[in-house]
């Protein structure tokens, strides 16, 4: 379950790659591009699939009213994101096959991350993996499906205007660009926007999010995961 969710992930944000390239392409709006991208968003919402530091609020919680150890959620996230990676690089290849139109935009938006300095990954990466976790607190605080859609829309905005370096989103970039064969750079740049990305999501939405919103409201998440059944999402996908 952890592997086919975390694969559905990665293929669900490609869907709002391809919507972002095909949008953008067609207009030259890099605005209604990104509006466009948060079709990946809805179907990570409703189609109830993981994406790297989406899933650290129960996950979380569980391990802190002793419910669940260390090493099951370091398997869950780094489970999560290696699925996200491979569906989201096995989708890039179909983006290319099939609408070769959009190679150029999609040559233009990688190199935004390529010659990203480390200074600037580092805040953007901060900032991508908050806006992820608080999505998540968002929806889970919803009282409606309305609701839950229009956070997750505008996580979604704010992701693909803003450039924000999440490890995921940046790496179905990239490998758009590296799959069309004309892309001015390779995996090592990759591998170091993707590396920092990891490190500072998890610093985002870990620490900026999770533990401050856990202190915010006291210990009643903890109590409510320590009274949960067994059968908590943590433990359900390792079975």
């Amino acid at each position: 379950l952890l592997l086919a969710t975390g694969l559905m992930g990665g293929l669900d944000v490609s869907m709002g790659v391809l919507a972002l390239r095909v949008v953008q392409e067609a207009t030259g709006s890099a605005m209604l591009g990104a509006m466009a991208f948060s079709i990946g968003f809805i179907a990570l919402a409703l189609g109830k699939s993981e994406l790297f530091t989406e899933n650290f609020m129960v996950p979380v919680a569980a391990v802190a009213a002793r419910k669940a150890g260390l090493p099951r959620l370091l398997r869950l996230w780094s489970g999560t994101l290696v699925m996200n990676l491979l569906g989201g690089w096995l989708f890039a290849w179909l983006i290319v096959w099939g609408l070769p139109h959009v190679h150029a935009t999609a040559i233009e938006i990688g190199v935004i991350f390529a010659e990203m300095s480390t200074g600037r990954a580092v805040a953007l990466g901060v900032m991508g993996g908050a806006a992820i976790t608080l999505m998540t607190w968002m929806e889970n605080g919803a009282e409606s499906d309305f609701s839950r859609l229009v956070s997750v829309v505008s996580v979604a905005f704010l992701l693909a205007a803003g450039h924000l370096n999440h490890v995921i989103v940046v790496s179905l970039e990239m490998f758009v660009a590296f799959h069309t064969g004309a892309a001015p750079f390779d995996y090592g740049d990759w591998a170091r926007i993707a590396g920092i990305a990891v490190i500072t999501n998890v610093a985002g939405g870990l620490v900026l999010v999770t533990v401050l919103r856990l202190v915010q409201v006291g210990r009643a998440p903890i109590e409510k995961e320590r009274l949960r059944p067994t059968d908590i999402p943590l433990q359900d996908q390792e079975e």
